[in-house]
């Protein structure tokens, strides 16, 4: 543990890094000036964590957890991921969605300490010398928003913090990477909400976002700067609003390793969801009809990697994307329309202008997917006349945080009578219905950006590409297990989220070796040498 430079006493007290608390032996207390500064008792790890558990459950409510879980990230690393990989099922909801909303949301008020770096648009022309300020030169993957579209709760600004920080979190949780190899980081340019530049608690740069061009030299900046002081990162854009995010994922996916998770990690999982629920129906994914309610970042992309997904199994690109459909804010998005954006054209095919319910009616869809962000647009009459026209319809509601999602895992249910195969982005407990206890599958990203990243840490992937993606999720997609699609659930148990997260990181850092993208050499056990590198939060 000792180093040359290593922290005594109070200081060593105050580094969440190297701080193990009551953990710290008599010798070590004796070695580091610490005796007389701690209570005398020396703990095990195990019996710290029946104290923080005993704390924790304490909290009176989710974003009160919140605050604590911050609060011993802040003061003891290890021991707060040693938690957090202990019991993901009971704590990434706390640390992550759906509660990381609501910390989104009164980031001013329950701001701390600042964890991860703020770049603002006043550092243009200096921005490689702000992120020289971080201490660590060895990051490997940076997860970087412009906080204008936090889940589905809109334009957040600097309060949009909170969702990268989780994210790097589940980085280290999930994948083992290790969490001095992740950087968080806000890209302020500011905010349009009114609302947040009335606010006097509001921490971020209080002037309205640029546009066009101006926006693109502060973007074109800060990912040069990243690139030239943490030379081979792996950045995750998340969180731009659509109007941003396609473009800024085209810039730079051919020049930097990038990607993004809205875009292309949504995808990835909504996949491996509908494979593992092709295994209950016994149809092939170039027979289903897929109908997304929303047309942006999350619904695009998961019509890009379906009909990439079926033109692998020999259909046309034209006839695989004919399989997709988009509903916007003006109904079924078709080719007659006028004014479309980019992203919808591919799928804007020739039909007749249709409401969301004409088109449920008409399509027929197998897959019905939520991303547009509205609360409780899966309705009975939808659910409904969905399961009169399929035996076992897949639906997807995807929106999150959970007041934001199209509909919930009992009315799925009922609403089906019980023959829906349901997931949801936001975590619902079982259902009762029937007599039969159903477990409701959670479509979250987690099960697939740690993996990723970990994948391109480990074979020094110079470029992400689609292909990864389909990767994880025929991955992810084969390690559910009978058991989990007897249940409902069509992913595995978040218990299992480490092993899957190491397969999932073998099996794209397969596609970087075999295309040439890797920028180390190839070990001669893939899938061991992933595990043996994975971080694990013990007292060394």
């Amino acid at each position: 543990m000792a180093t040359l430079t290593q922290p005594r006493g109070f200081t060593l007290l105050h580094d969440p890094v190297l701080n193990r608390g009551t953990a710290f032996t008599d010798a070590e207390r004796e070695r580091y000036g610490l005796r007389g500064l701690l209570p005398p008792r020396v703990n095990t790890i195990e019996e710290q964590l029946v104290r923080v558990r005993h704390n924790l459950a304490r909290q009176p409510d989710d974003l009160q957890k919140y605050v604590f879980l911050a609060g011993l990230h802040d003061r003891n690393e290890t021991l707060f991921f040693r938690l957090l990989m202990d019991s993901p099922e009971e704590l990434m909801p706390l640390v992550y969605t759906p509660t990381v909303g609501r910390a989104c949301q009164q980031y001013g008020q329950i701001f701390q300490r600042p964890r991860g770096l703020f770049v603002t648009a006043e550092d243009k022309g200096r921005m490689a010398q702000v992120l020289r300020n971080w201490p660590v030169r060895e990051v490997g993957v940076m997860v970087v928003t412009d906080g204008e579209r936090i889940l589905g709760l809109g334009d957040l600004g600097d309060n949009g913090m909170c969702i990268h920080v989780g994210k790097l979190s589940l980085y280290t949780a999930c994948a083992g990477v290790a969490p001095s190899r992740t950087l968080p980081v806000m890209l302020d340019v500011g905010t349009d909400n009114e609302e947040l530049l009335r606010d006097p608690l509001y921490l971020g740069l209080r002037q309205k976002r640029p546009r066009g061009a101006e926006f693109d030299a502060l973007v074109d900046e800060f990912v040069a700067a990243a690139n030239e002081v943490f030379p081979g990162v792996l950045i995750q854009f998340e969180d731009f609003a659509n109007v941003n995010a396609f473009r800024l994922l085209h810039r730079f996916r051919d020049r930097v390793c990038c990607f993004n998770d809205d875009i292309q990690g949504t995808a990835s999982v909504v996949l491996a969801g509908i494979y593992s629920a092709l295994r209950i129906t016994g149809e092939k994914l170039r027979d289903q009809v897929i109908l997304c309610l929303g047309a942006g970042e999350a619904a695009t992309g998961i019509c890009d990697l379906i009909s990439s997904a079926m033109a692998a199994e020999g259909m046309s690109e034209a006839e695989a994307r004919r399989r997709c459909w988009l509903v916007d804010s003006r109904g079924l998005v078709v080719a007659s329309r006028h004014g479309l954006a980019a992203h919808k054209l591919p799928y804007a095919h020739a039909h007749e202008q249709l409401t969301f319910m004409e088109a449920i009616r008409d399509l027929r869809p197998g897959v019905l997917i939520g991303a547009a962000g509205q609360g409780g647009t899966f309705t009975r009459e939808v659910l409904s006349t969905l399961a009169a026209q399929r035996e076992r319809p897949v639906v997807f509601s995807l929106s999150n945080p959970t007041s934001q999602s199209e509909c919930t895992a009992e009315d799925a249910y009922a609403w089906t009578e019980g023959r829906a195969i349901f997931a949801s982005g936001s975590p619902f407990p079982p259902v009762t219905h029937g007599g039969r206890v159903f477990v409701p599958g959670q479509a979250n990203n987690s099960y697939i950006f740690p993996g990723v990243g970990l994948g391109a840490l480990v074979s020094g992937a110079r470029r992400m590409t689609d292909e990864m993606f389909y990767a994880a999720a025929r991955r992810l997609a084969s390690l559910v297990t009978d058991e989990d699609l007897a249940a409902g659930r069509i992913y595995p148990s978040l218990s299992r989220i480490q092993e899957v997260s190491a397969h999932i990181a073998a099996a794209v850092a397969e596609v970087a070796y075999a295309h040439e993208l890797a920028g180390k050499p190839r070990p001669h056990d893939l899938l061991a040498h992933v595990k043996g590198s994975m971080y694990r939060p013990v007292y060394d």
